[in-house]
């Protein structure tokens, strides 16, 4: 396969075919770094050398009554994690000032649970007005099924971004979690792009899912439409119904990153939770299909030192992307 051509063909409008997509997940290793240089040639034509930053507060743990397999916070878990009710405005705000002072454009608000009560949303309300005005961070929230009503508010206030993730497949799906639907997840990225919030929905690779199923999700991500895609390697938890879990490699996760690049071209593609975990070492190469990371702790496992990450992007030579009214007070 010329895996350069291909990438100028996806760069000029082509969506892969199945038998494409096929081929790059069940590449040759000694084809990983030929396929890798074309995702870059995707993600350059786009994003260049830049490399966005998120961070993630986690606003409420535990009490969850979903089943997510995955999740260490669901009702089925037995995991021993912190478990609090939602925070205050001015614990958020807390965290938003120390995103500001590291250079992370994207601010990440995550609650669990089924869905926001009206006092979260309140809560959450009140400290997006304040961020926006006195940090100018771009803000994300992710707190779950979302009901018009709350949509039109978390919009109003300046949220920017929403994730809500489809995880894995339609297939999938069921052995995944059964407390709520495929329907369900796709339905809540459908409400928030009608109120003209951004769309941020992704994927959750290593839950034994088959190389069909990570295609179909690369393509459900397509169609819908969403802008920020955030890739997470399953990092199994032990109380989860995944424990135990151990399907991927650091290759593997370079050659799902490439593919995604290849489904999504123009999209926001982020390496998120199990990054340390799965890439390892390997960890600056998936910059070269993706163009964002998380910096910090995740909700319930902890991230890499910050000061690596931040060494990481300068041994690269990738630049900091900022969010437009950040770079300002920054100056300032």
């Amino acid at each position: 396969m010329n895996w350069q051509a291909l990438a100028q063909e996806v760069i000029d409008g082509k969506e892969l075919t199945n038998e494409e997509a096929l081929r790059i997940l069940t590449i040759d290793e000694d084809e990983l770094l030929p396929l890798l240089h074309a995702a870059f040639k995707i993600r350059k034509h786009y994003y260049g050398k830049k490399v966005k930053l998120n961070m993630i507060i986690n606003a409420k743990s535990g009490f969850c009554p979903e089943d997510c397999g995955y999740c260490s916070q669901s009702s089925r878990s037995t995991a021993p994690i912190e478990k609090y009710p939602f925070i205050s405005k001015e614990e958020i705000m807390a965290g938003a000032k120390i995103a500001f002072e590291n250079k992370i454009g994207t601010f990440c608000i995550v609650a669990s649970g089924r869905g926001p009560t009206r006092k979260d949303v309140k809560v959450v309300v009140e400290a997006v007005e304040e961020i926006k005005e006195k940090y100018g961070l771009k803000v994300c929230g992710c707190l779950g099924l979302l009901k018009d009503e709350y949509a039109e508010q978390l919009k109003a206030a300046g949220v920017d971004r929403y994730n809500h993730n489809l995880n894995t497949s339609e297939r999938h799906h069921d052995y995944i979690t059964t407390t709520h639907t495929y329907k369900d997840r796709i339905n809540t990225i459908e409400t928030v792009k009608k109120h003209g919030i951004s769309p941020c929905a992704g994927a959750i690779i290593g839950m034994k899912e088959t190389t069909q199923d990570v295609i179909d999700i690369a393509r459900a991500l397509r169609h819908l439409d969403a802008d920020s895609i955030p890739i997470n390697f399953l990092h199994a938890i032990d109380g989860t119904k995944l424990e135990g879990t151990n399907e991927l490699n650091p290759r593997y996760c370079l050659i799902v990153l490439s593919l995604f690049r290849f489904m999504n071209p123009s999209k926001e593609i982020r390496i998120s939770g199990g990054r340390e975990v799965n890439l390892r070492s390997l960890q600056p190469l998936g910059l070269y299909a993706a163009n964002s990371i998380f910096v910090g702790d995740y909700l319930t496992t902890d991230g890499q030192e910050q000061n690596k990450d931040y060494l990481m992007l300068e041994d690269l030579g990738f630049e900091i992307e900022l969010a437009e009214k950040q770079k300002h007070l920054v100056k300032s």
